[in-house]
């Protein structure tokens, strides 16, 4: 790898990382309904506004041994692990995408679904903004593939109108608001083929891993999709063509 390269990796990493700050703001403020624009950042316990060497993504909780400056209040693990997973996703696209204008959505798309699926977690909502902010990166990731307009907007409507459907006819009880929004916005954003696919490997995921926590650890039925959506679209916008090129293959 030459020097410039190594670099850009390097800066690309180091973005992510910086973002990943941001998104344990948006977080921790979103569900609170407070702004992630405005309002200092601030100590959780005691309420003491941070310095900025005390908001230097990793580096300054490694500093400050995980404990606040001034009450010596534990600070949740969340926030390096959350910024590093970052660091590490945004490195990885560009690794396997190039550096492009397409890479750079593909990175703010994968911020947003980390950001979400803590949220789903959480709360079990998946915040209408957020749902925005991916309505954005889709337009954009549509007018960079404008030759292929129809397959994006038939992504819109290709999981989500099922979806919608589902929700008519079980009265709300089959499937979440926010979840048939995350599958059309993502739908714009992918393409057709690529929603239906992660939405394939969505449920799948849900299946493995939501059945398993089940039967080991006595999980609720009702589950969070967020996280397992965005799992599945993550894997569709990484391998979705590798993917379906090798599933067609088994059929000739």
């Amino acid at each position: 790898m030459s020097s410039p390269a190594a670099l850009m990796y390097i800066f690309a990493f180091l973005l992510g990382i910086s973002v990943g700050s941001f998104m344990n703001v948006c977080i921790l403020r979103i569900p609170a309904g407070e702004s992630i624009v405005t309002g200092p950042s601030h100590c959780t316990r005691c309420g003491k506004r941070l310095k900025w060497y005390e908001l230097i993504p990793v580096f300054s909780f490694l500093a400050l041994r995980g404990r606040c400056f001034a009450c010596k209040s534990p600070i949740s693990v969340q926030y390096p692990i959350i910024e590093l997973a970052n660091g590490a996703v945004w490195l990885f696209i560009f690794r396997m995408i190039g550096f492009s204008a397409y890479a750079v959505l593909s990175c703010l798309l994968s911020s947003s679904l980390i950001v979400l699926s803590v949220i789903d977690v959480r709360t079990r909502e998946i915040p209408a903004g957020i749902n925005i902010f991916i309505l954005v990166a889709g337009i954009f990731a549509t007018m960079l593939d404008i030759g292929n307009l129809p397959e994006h907007i038939i992504g819109l409507f290709a999981v989500s109108l099922p979806l919608y459907l589902i929700l008519i006819i079980t009265h709300g009880k089959g499937i979440g608001g926010g979840d048939i929004k995350l599958t059309a916005v993502c739908g714009l954003f992918l393409g057709w083929k690529f929603i239906v696919l992660g939405f394939f490997l969505g449920c799948l995921s849900a299946a493995i891993v939501h059945l398993s926590l089940m039967a080991l650890k006595k999980a609720d039925r009702v589950l969070a999709f967020g996280p397992y959506l965005s799992i599945g679209i993550f894997l569709a916008l990484i391998w979705g063509s590798s993917i379906i090129d090798w599933y067609f293959s088994l059929l000739r």
